[in-house]
């Protein structure tokens, strides 16, 4: 991760941090045993962050799914697969997981939904606030959405459709998105964390004011002639599955927010 370089914090009032340097980031999705979230997000901000970060890992987002309120996403870096495997032998083996990993698990039905992803060529990098927020800070008063196309396995159509026609256009009618995403085709080389796979996806994240931001951004986008008569059949004929819409509420010290 790569500091904006603005020594001075009084000329750049809100330093990024460029993510571009990440070539593998997971997208994790834990369902959680009912009402246990908040007994999660509680102990990963206070416990699990800085931890992770010092065995190589870089924690980009902490997340409620705003849709199912037993479920936590989050979003994990590494900057290639020979460092998340070191990272992960060194933090799963580690004192910090020893002591507070029984609780974590103690929360989970289930924590396989992972994909295994990389920055996709048209994608800007991912930026987010480079200062992390200390433990307790309340959540942030934001909306995060990510959106996952899902195309047959080998085929780059529908991830070129994204990538060179929708993305433009999602420009144009809102806010950038703080990260596009493809498939992570290397074999997940730490199997103690599985990670789906024989998937192509492509994951869209955009941050907003709010969720009526985000409604009113899709809404000019799927109503763009280009979009709705061309770009949107095109891809809903390269699709194996509808996409999927995660609407997101950072928590206190996630740095996406």
């Amino acid at each position: 991760m790569v500091p904006n370089p603005h020594p001075n914090p009084e000329a750049d009032p809100h330093p990024v941090v460029d993510a571009s340097g990440l070539s593998v980031i997971e997208l994790r999705q834990y369902t959680l045993r009912p009402g246990r979230r908040d007994e999660l997000v509680s102990l990963f901000d206070r416990e699990f962050i800085e931890p992770q970060e010092a065995a190589g890992a870089a924690i980009l987002g902490q997340f409620l799914d705003l849709d199912d309120p037993d479920r936590f996403v989050w979003l994990r870096g590494f900057t290639d697969m020979t460092a998340r495997h070191r990272a992960l032998t060194a933090f799963y083996g580690g004192p910090v997981w020893a002591q507070h990993g029984p609780r974590a698990n103690a929360t989970m039905a289930d924590s396989d939904d992972v994909l295994l992803l990389r920055p996709a060529p048209a994608g800007n990098g991912l930026v987010a606030p480079s200062g992390r927020p200390p433990a307790g800070t309340p959540a942030p008063d934001r909306f995060v959405s990510a959106t996952v196309w899902f195309f047959p396995p080998g085929r780059n159509n529908g991830s070129e459709l994204i990538q060179q026609r929708l993305l433009p256009v999602l420009r144009r009618t809102g806010p950038a998105p703080l990260a596009v995403l493809t498939t992570e085709t290397a074999p997940n080389t730490f199997p103690r964390l599985p990670v789906r796979t024989g998937v192509n996806v492509v994951a869209v994240l955009t941050s907003y004011a709010d969720g009526e931001a985000h409604r009113a951004h899709v809404a000019a986008t799927s109503a763009h002639p280009l979009v709705r008569d061309d770009i949107l059949p095109a891809v809903q004929r390269e699709q194996t599955a509808p996409p999927q819409l995660l609407r997101l509420a950072p928590t206190g010290r996630s740095l996406i927010r």
